[in-house]
């Protein structure tokens, strides 16, 4: 064989390469592409709905982004800086969830649907990533919330777990560039939903959802100066409640806590 022969080939062999071989895609282009597709934005932005059934139209995208996810080895996500691995850990857990779903969609009224007695949905080693096969609650609890690493709390209203009591799933990747500010959006549009998180006249005390509940002591580490609830909360008195004496009192952060039920129903958009 000639050589430029033996060149043609091999541009060609290349060229047919699939993309997360010719490296990882830090712009998360195909997760972005998929849920600018199929996210819509409901209640001013505050929250979102996913089109299931177009994503499961979309599946074999769906899953090769996936498979970009799993090519990448422990070792390369170790050099990467912290903002790069925050962007892939949270598409991971993200996409995997959508994955999950598809599994059982349409009969499927709520992600808990898919646990059982002794497991939770959230405790299925199914994702491949980093070298292992982990739970979602792996990704979440044991990379992104492992206390040292990232110590932040806004990861909370940027993992979605497909339920419309969760905080939206964003209608775009995380992408490293950006992500202190799409975590700050999401933080801002989950404190403006009133079916959430609200100041209550009747009460006189904040009812909150149920994540603040669940993962309160990650609002103790000192992200940004940060180190309660009431002290995260007052930086949102503006989104909690609309009399200015209700706001101060919110700011003034000697206010009392309550946590209101959550919705696991499907984040379902029906066409």
């Amino acid at each position: 064989m000639n050589l430029a022969r033996r060149g043609l080939l091999l541009a060609a062999s290349v060229l047919a390469l699939p993309a997360w071989a010719e490296g990882f895609d830090h712009g998360h282009a195909a997760w972005s592409a998929l849920l600018k597709k199929h996210v819509r934005l409901v209640d001013g932005g505050r929250a979102s709905q996913l089109r299931y059934a177009g994503m499961a139209s979309d599946r074999a995208a769906l899953k090769a982004y996936l498979a970009s996810l799993s090519a990448v080895s422990a070792s390369e996500f170790a050099a990467w800086p912290k903002p790069r691995q925050m962007a892939y850990l949270i598409n991971a857990y993200n996409a995997f969830t959508v994955e999950l779903v598809l599994t059982r969609h349409p009969k499927l009224a709520s992600i808990k649907e898919l646990g059982g007695f002794l497991q939770s949905p959230w405790q299925q080693k199914f994702v491949p990533l980093l070298g292992e096969t982990v739970s979602l609650d792996g990704i979440e609890h044991q990379m992104l919330r492992v206390r040292g690493r990232y110590d932040d709390p806004r990861i909370h209203f940027a993992v979605n777990c497909a339920s419309i009591g969760c905080p939206s799933l964003r209608e775009e990747a995380y992408v490293a560039e950006r992500i202190d500010a799409q975590l700050d959006e999401q933080a801002q549009r989950f404190m403006s939903d009133r079916s959430r998180n609200r100041w209550s006249v009747g009460a006189q005390k904040l009812e909150l959802s149920k994540i603040f509940d669940w993962y309160g002591e990650d609002f103790q580490l000192g992200h940004r100066g940060i180190s309660s609830i009431q002290a995260f909360c007052a930086g949102f008195a503006n989104e909690l409640a609309d009399a200015p004496a209700e706001r101060e009192r919110i700011r003034s952060q000697r206010v009392a806590v309550s946590h209101l039920a959550y919705d696991w129903a499907l984040n379902d958009l029906k066409p």
